[in-house]
């Protein structure tokens, strides 16, 4: 045993370094791509489900261990079909400048020392609070870390400082950015007009529209908060992992928004 590993030890090359870190690397990459989505939980089910096979096999359960074969064998072509929206994702992003704008893999984002943007909630909940009021429909979103470029890229590019005239300015009926989501990172309004996925719970009260669902669809999917103002009762409504807290106060808004935003 211990020659055996001398032996290997004696063999590791510069490539076998680079082996590894590529791996490492790619390791890395899907991970950012499917964090914060349904698809982490698919992919870990897989793993277990492989997991169980490794296992049966040592046990020679020979019927169940040629079941679990079957179902790996496939498991490529299966995970080419499940993780379809993160591959396309990743080949863009490889296809779109790779060495003149690298950022934009976020590799390296985890370990480089970086300054965040602290969200003002004040201006968020002031508008929130005339705008319903005033009953002015408004879907705006807020993202906790995963990614929602797919999401912005729907919409209209703003980035401007977020304050409370600029969110209802885009929320008036007249305006033609007043459809759709508006997402804020940090103390910025990223976009407007943007487009969420809407929720296919067969489970949603029939009552509730487009902006309800689709703040639960985003919210189903990624690890964002959504604040809703209903155009018909004027309520407010704060969603988050594809939970609805109906009709709350300006100061519940604020409350909430603070502990799910403030990490």
């Amino acid at each position: 045993m211990n020659f055996l590993l001398l032996n290997g030890l004696l063999h590791f090359s510069v490539i076998d370094v680079v082996d590894i870190l590529l791996v490492a690397v790619i390791i890395y990459v899907v991970f950012k791509l499917v964090k914060n989505t349904n698809a982490i939980r698919i992919f870990l089910g897989i793993f277990v489900i492989y997991i169980i096979w490794q296992v049966v096999e040592l046990l020679q359960m020979r019927l169940l261990a040629d079941i679990l074969g079957k179902f790996i064998s496939v498991g490529v072509l299966a995970l080419v079909v499940v993780f379809q929206p993160e591959i396309r994702r990743f080949l863009l992003l490889l296809g779109s400048q790779p060495f003149k704008d690298t950022s934009k893999l976020n590799l390296f984002k985890h370990f480089s020392a970086r300054k965040k943007s602290l969200l003002q909630i004040d201006p968020v909940v002031q508008a929130c609070s005339r705008m319903a009021q005033t009953k002015t429909g408004a879907l705006i979103v807020f993202g906790r870390g995963g990614d929602l470029s797919d999401i912005i890229e729907t919409g209209e590019a703003i980035n401007s400082t977020l304050s409370s005239a600029l969110l209802e300015t885009i929320f008036f009926k007249n305006t033609p950015l007043h459809d759709g989501a508006v997402v804020v990172n940090g103390n910025k309004i990223v976009a407007a007009r943007c487009i969420l996925p809407v929720s296919s719970n067969p489970n949603i009260a029939p009552n509730l529209g487009l902006r309800h669902r689709s703040a639960l669809g985003l919210t189903e999917l990624t690890d964002a908060v959504a604040i809703v103002v209903s155009e018909q009762t004027g309520s407010i409504s704060l969603v988050d992992g594809g939970n609805i807290h109906y009709n709350i106060s300006a100061t519940e808004l604020r409350e909430n928004l603070d502990k799910l935003l403030s990490n």
